[in-house]
């Protein structure tokens, strides 16, 4: 079972913390990486692309010219794909680019994606991330003294004062629990835990 230290935002070692072996010390299985980060970001995908096909496509109701006698191939429509202004041949439809994965993939490449954060030492644990008010500075000054280029914050739940102080900062991203994904965690080079959040992976992750 790892121990690690736990810290205060200003960087004072406030205690430590035993962490789950089934949520931060699984082994990490790079194909699930790439399944789960694929799955997340096909959801994404708005899906609203879209051409039309030649009987979408306005107007090329009247034969273009006579069928014999201009020397010509014959046409039956301005509106055929080969004509300029005619329809798409196969051309893109709304729709959701979304496909299933079973929730036990998930959730095991994400107990990959925090072992691998804690296995580099890149994983760190707060006793809390609290702010009076909204202020970028607060969140900048904290990034200093861990020296982060940035950060996956993950707080027991949304917190709008710690959300808003630190959504003009690039590469910083405040998560609740519930929120926590395998995309966040891979993207950002380092991942701060609150204490409080600590149990709620545990009990979302464990096994």
């Amino acid at each position: 079972m790892p121990t690690v230290d736990v810290y205060s935002i200003e960087r004072e070692k406030v205690g430590s913390v035993d962490l789950s072996d089934a949520v931060f010390a699984a082994e990490v299985k790079e194909h699930l990486f790439h399944a789960v980060v694929r799955y997340q970001l096909a959801k994404r995908r708005a899906g609203t692309h879209a051409a039309k096909g030649r009987a979408q496509v306005s107007g090329g109701g009247r034969k273009p010219f006579k069928q014999k006698g201009t020397g010509r191939a014959r046409q039956g429509s301005t509106r055929a794909p080969h004509w300029r202004g005619g329809g798409v041949v196969h051309g893109p439809h709304m729709r959701s680019h979304a496909h299933s994965l079973p929730k036990k993939v998930r959730r095991a490449a994400l107990r990959c994606a925090l072992s691998r954060r804690l296995a580099e030492a890149r994983l760190v644990v707060l006793d809390r991330f609290e702010l009076p008010e909204i202020k970028t500075r607060r969140v900048v000054e904290v990034l200093r003294r861990f020296e982060f280029s940035d950060l996956l914050l993950v707080l027991p739940q949304a917190d709008d004062t710690v959300s808003r102080s630190a959504r003009n900062i690039p590469g910083v991203t405040v998560l609740p629990v519930e929120g926590l994904n395998v995309y966040d965690v891979l993207r950002h080079a380092n991942v701060a835990i609150t204490t409080g959040a600590l149990d709620g992976v545990v009990n979302r992750l464990g096994v």
